[in-house]
């Protein structure tokens, strides 16, 4: 068994190095702060940790439904008293019912393992083996209702922990084998029960093996699927910046603008440039103006909302598209955007600071994607030809600056 246990655990042990990467996310924040996460996402959290463990004892609840059925059928054979029928039922819904406080009160949050599956493992098999030392008759439903308590656990529990389980089981089974033996000096009973328990040591090894190969499978499978993610994810990213990149932002933007058109709701984009950016790459070379709009980006990502869509365009061009969103909203946060941008600290090598010209449109019902996208053109070129770090808004066909 222990050399059992060594191979299954080294079927179940991953390279380090072959993990995959994380998804990339949209940066909220500037990199230097750490992510913490808000009061309503804590309680988001906490929710969806409940509802795994309430899914987790409704499982729980179905395998114990299954059982109770089966002592039923026991019972009206004969084979089984009312009395333990009823006691089983009892305790087991007792049990249920303490486990189902713990998960609704939040104290199972202070356990290792929140979903308690090896406490709800033990229980399980305490009700089991004191059905079987009642009802000597339903030894038989032992080996069949142990597999499928194990194989609840195979998921959630480790080699270590399933291996524990079983022995456990086991010399309980043992230990009611022989308790019954003395109290009834059965021959015939004592030759079933220890048949029923050398079946159980020959099958139960090839279970634990199973089992760790279906674990492993999952594991892998799971890791697979955070790849597929991520090379997603990836693909929708500019690999410099971090940003959305010109395929997805522009595929966004024709998505955005029939949903816009189909609810009737109002959508704004917005085209921000980088004022100079060729001067900058005079001053600090290519790899200090790469490391400018590199921060940039952190900077306006920073100051867009979720919902929001902020790719870059091309060079020194970014898109913002801002949907269900009112022209006066998408201004200040465009306004926003322009301030940071002037009030940033950038490399001190720079003789003059950074700025950004934006112009910024609403969608017209019936309007082209391609129309769309002119018009917020036109209003960043009259905010460059204005004076340059300013936002001008176009509202079809009549341009405002901001200031």
């Amino acid at each position: 068994m222990l050399t059992l246990l060594a191979a299954i655990e080294k079927m179940e042990s991953f390279p380090n190095a072959g993990a995959a990467p994380s998804p990339v996310s949209r940066t909220s924040h500037m990199d230097s702060v750490p992510a913490v996460a808000s009061p309503a996402e804590r309680r988001r959290g906490r929710s969806r940790s409940m509802r795994n463990s309430m899914r987790q004892l409704l499982i729980v609840t179905g395998f114990t439904a299954l059982y109770l059925f089966g002592l039923l059928v026991f019972s009206l054979r004969d084979l089984v008293t009312q009395a333990t029928l009823a006691a089983a039922a009892l305790v087991s819904a007792a049990v249920i019912g303490i486990f189902l406080l713990l998960f609704a009160s939040g104290l199972n949050r202070h356990a290792s393992d929140r979903n308690l599956v090896a406490e709800q493992i033990l229980c399980g098999l305490a009700v089991l083996l004191s059905v079987t030392y009642a009802a000597p008759a339903t030894h038989i439903m032992f080996g069949p209702y142990l597999l499928l308590t194990l194989a609840f656990g195979t998921y959630r529990l480790g080699a270590r922990t399933i291996f524990l389980l079983l022995a456990v089981a086991l010399t309980g089974f043992g230990a009611v084998v022989f308790a019954h033996y003395l109290e009834q000096q059965d021959a015939a009973l004592l030759q079933s029960e220890s048949l029923h328990v050398l079946l159980l040591l020959l099958v139960l090894p090839g279970f634990l093996l199973l089992a760790a190969r279906v674990r492993r499978t999952d594991q892998a499978l799971f890791r697979a699927g955070v790849k597929i993610v991520t090379i997603k994810e990836n693909a929708r990213r500019d690999p410099m910046l971090g940003c959305y990149n010109r395929r997805y932002t522009t595929v966004a933007l024709e998505q955005h603008k029939r949903a816009a058109a189909d609810a009737g709701s109002e959508l704004c984009l917005a085209l921000i440039d980088l004022d100079h950016f060729k001067c900058v790459n005079d001053e600090i070379g290519h790899l200090g103006g790469d490391e400018v709009l590199c921060q940039f980006a952190r900077v306006a990502q920073a100051n867009v909302r979720r919902n929001d869509v902020f790719g870059r365009y091309g060079g020194e061009e970014f898109l913002l598209i801002l949907p269900d969103t009112e022209l006066l909203t998408a201004l200040h946060i465009a306004e926003r955007i322009r301030a940071q941008v002037e009030r940033y600290r950038w490399d001190q090598r720079l003789t003059r600071s950074v700025t950004v010209s934006i112009g910024l449109t609403q969608y017209v019902p019936g309007e082209s994607v391609l129309d769309l996208f002119s018009r917020a053109d036109t209003a960043a070129y009259m905010a460059k030809s204005g004076g340059r770090n300013q936002v001008v808004v176009e509202e079809a066909g009549r341009a405002v600056s901001a200031d």
